[in-house]
């Protein structure tokens, strides 16, 4: 007696999942980006109703937060930073970062920069939500062409990055247990330069000034 065929086509209600869902848009936004991403796609590829996406996720940007699983909401922890006249930023986001690190979501964040770290498809999707949740809030209100903007959004990340790691995650000493407003004095004014100094000077603020 021949088996059944396994049905082909878009899953019964009974049979859809909500980790189907992710998954799919977890590997779409990796490989496409927010902008490329259809929550049409989305369904299509964990052969789903599009309806049923919305069942689970209200729209596109839920989808994204729940697809990089984030232990902590960026908007939540940058809130009023991109309404902040850019020439005295760099403080607040300096402040932002160690708030949210020295927090109860320390563990999960520090998980989830090292199970990151070596897989392309989740580097993709971290750099999707940098661009998208964080730079996107700091860089905010900046004046100056676009290319210009995004150079000096990338040399912000640097500093931002570079301190989650090297105080969180590798927790290289002295700096690892250095006092919060240590941190901010010698980080913020490299910060505030990239966001609206001059980039062809020296830097003369900070350990060396």
């Amino acid at each position: 007696m021949s088996l059944p065929q396994a049905r082909r086509g878009r899953r019964a209600a009974g049979d859809h999942s909500r980790e189907a869902i992710l998954t799919a848009a977890r590997r779409l936004f990796a490989e496409q980006g927010f902008e490329g991403t259809s929550l049409r796609q989305v369904a299509r590829e964990s052969s789903v109703d599009p309806a049923m996406v919305h069942h689970f996720f209200g729209g596109k940007d839920e989808l994204f937060a729940a697809s990089v699983e984030l232990p902590a909401d960026p908007a939540e922890v940058l809130a009023g930073v991109e309404t902040m006249d850019p020439s005295v930023r760099s403080e607040a986001i300096v402040r932002a970062v160690l708030r949210l690190w020295e927090s109860p979501a320390q563990h999960g964040l520090v998980a989830f920069v090292r199970g990151t770290i070596g897989s392309k498809a989740k580097t993709a999707l971290m750099r999707e939500m940098v661009n998208r949740t964080i730079l996107s809030r700091i860089m905010a209100g900046l004046p100056g062409p676009a290319e210009e903007v995004r150079v000096r959004g990338n040399l912000v990340a640097t500093q931002v990055v570079g301190l989650m790691l090297v105080r969180y995650v590798i927790r290289l000493e002295p700096l690892a247990s250095a006092d919060q407003d240590d941190v901010v004095r010698w980080v913020a004014p490299n910060i505030q330069r990239y966001l609206t100094g001059n980039l062809d000077s020296p830097v003369i603020d900070g350990f060396g000034g």
